[in-house]
């Protein structure tokens, strides 16, 4: 079944917006995918197709349509342009939401069915208000069909002109079925992931810059910081993605970076690169923003807009 849900959007927070604003979520279910059409271009679009190893984002567009993330690339063909996944014990076995890509039946080969996948279960109500729209998703982390976590995620997006928006996502997971033992090792996670599209990288000339003016992989992974940004100019155009950390859920995380592209704020340190215990019923809760924006960290007010963020003005 195909559903369509046409979002208008007017004026908010005393700022006009042309008439022509609008968000549109575009669902075909049959295809598994939900299209985020703002001011009448697509801005991203959410997979959750049931032969995917795992729901995620793909693609993320620049203000100019350019695809700011990668979906599969070499030497890491898991990684999905933008996703959240952990690994895990449950009932006394080891499984890597992470690596479900590699859990199908030929793993030289990797396809469906996948043993191990973070499946999508169903929407949420949709909500407008002003510029921005509201969806959420639920779904379950499973092996096996053996359910392991439930996630709740929220995604609010704000439509701010000229191509530009942000996107104000809420992950909670909660171990609904049992005990669930985080055991990511110090490299292998973010929460969430990022892999950026070489475009925009420090490979291809582009910048990686932290909220502590520090650039580059060296001087800002396993580095406490408020967002990370990745900006360049791609075919005259300067653009760039940064992600917030909300101080409400850690104030400055040390932050995954790789010069390459991935990159995402890590957990507090006593839950980072250290085995814990998510005890049956409890939830573990996670909010970041993503910034798409025009221009480079500097003109596209990065940190102007991280303070609107967390003081709830954007």
């Amino acid at each position: 079944m195909k559903t369509i849900t046409t979002l208008a959007l007017a004026l908010a927070a005393g700022v006009a917006f042309a008439a022509e604003s609008r968000i549109e979520l575009k669902r075909d279910d049959a295809a598994g995918r939900m299209q985020v059409v703002i001011e009448g271009k697509e801005a991203l679009v959410y997979l959750y197709g049931k032969d995917l190893e795992m729901a995620h984002y793909f693609p993320v567009l620049s203000p100019s349509g350019k695809p700011m993330t990668i979906q599969k690339t070499q030497p890491y063909p898991h990684h999905r342009s933008f996703w959240f996944a952990d690994t895990v014990e449950f009932a006394g076995k080891k499984i890597s939401f992470y690596s479900a890509y590699y859990s199908g039946p030929d793993k030289k080969n990797p396809g469906p069915p996948f043993r191990d996948h973070i499946r999508h279960v169903e929407f949420l109500p949709d909500r407008m208000k002003g510029r921005q729209a509201e969806t959420g998703m639920k779904l379950v982390w499973e092996t096996e069909k053996t359910p392991v976590i439930d996630e709740l995620r929220t995604m609010r997006i704000v439509a701010l002109g000229k191509g530009e928006y942000l996107l104000d996502l809420h992950f909670t997971l909660t171990a609904s079925h049992g005990d669930v033992k985080f055991v990511s090792d110090a490299v292998h996670y973010g929460w969430p992931f990022l892999r950026m599209d070489p475009a925009f990288t420090p490979t291809t000339g582009g910048t990686l810059t932290n909220s502590e003016g520090k650039t580059g992989q060296k001087e800002t992974c396993m580095l406490p910081a408020r967002w990370v940004d990745y900006s360049n100019t791609v075919k005259g155009a300067t653009e760039g993605l940064a992600v917030f950390q909300h101080p409400d859920f850690q104030k400055s995380p040390k932050w995954l970076t790789r010069d390459y592209g991935t990159f995402g704020p890590r957990r507090p340190d006593e839950q980072s690169g250290k085995p814990f215990v998510l005890n049956k019923g409890d939830s573990l809760k996670q909010r970041v923003g993503i910034l798409v924006h025009t221009g480079d960290v500097k003109s596209g007010k990065v940190e102007e807009r991280y303070q609107q963020y967390v003081a709830g003005k954007l």
